[in-house]
């Protein structure tokens, strides 16, 4: 039995965490297991804290085009971010213990970087975002750096802003290994904890 095998023979969280390890599966059969990881968490009705989310994550896989069962079998296949492009999801907290969101994509010595505001709403595992600012850098300088006209900008505050207004991604899984949440347009990530 080869380590794929065994990753597929394991409950859906193993081969989640098989994934975020670093194993390759084959597409709907990832897509299969985060559907899975989705629908319990919905069933049992688990929310997470923000302090479940801090932290630098990679992504690992994904799958746009809204994937859902039918007869089944997941509608969609997903695929492996290549590794020379390194994409990251940050989260922290600023000065005033706001939770905050970096998203990174890297290839070589230069870097994409948007960062912003977020807000979770528990009870939805809903983490509303809004990007402020956007960074080009090489290496560790900034070639451009730029505020961006944001959505609670034109909605007010972020704070009071509505989710309607917002980019979002419902999270269904907050692991120490991993994360995985379906986005505002209905497709699936999986990110692996960077050390």
């Amino acid at each position: 039995m080869t380590a794929t095998d065994s990753a597929l023979a394991r409950p859906t969280p193993d081969v989640l965490d098989a994934i975020a390890s670093g194993v390759k599966i084959e597409g709907k059969q990832v897509t299969a297991a985060l559907l899975k990881a989705e629908r319990q968490t919905k069933q049992l009705r688990h929310q997470f804290s923000p302090e479940a989310l801090l932290g630098t994550w990679r992504l690992r896989f994904t799958a746009p085009k809204k994937p859902a069962y039918k007869a089944g079998q997941p509608t969609a296949g997903g695929f492996y971010v290549p590794s020379l492009a390194a994409a990251t999801i940050s989260f922290s907290r600023d000065d005033g213990d706001r939770l905050t969101i970096q998203n990174q994509l890297q290839v070589g010595p230069a870097r994409l970087r948007f960062t912003g505001p977020a807000k979770l709403l528990p009870k939805k595992n809903l983490l509303a975002f809004d990007f402020v600012r956007l960074q080009l850098l090489v290496g560790d300088r900034a070639v451009v750096s730029l505020s961006l006209r944001s959505k609670s900008a034109k909605a007010g505050d972020f704070a009071t802003a509505s989710v309607a207004k917002l980019p979002f991604f419902s999270f269904f899984a907050a692991q120490e290994s991993y994360l995985a949440a379906r986005g505002r347009s209905g497709g699936l990530a999986l990110w692996a904890r960077q050390p």
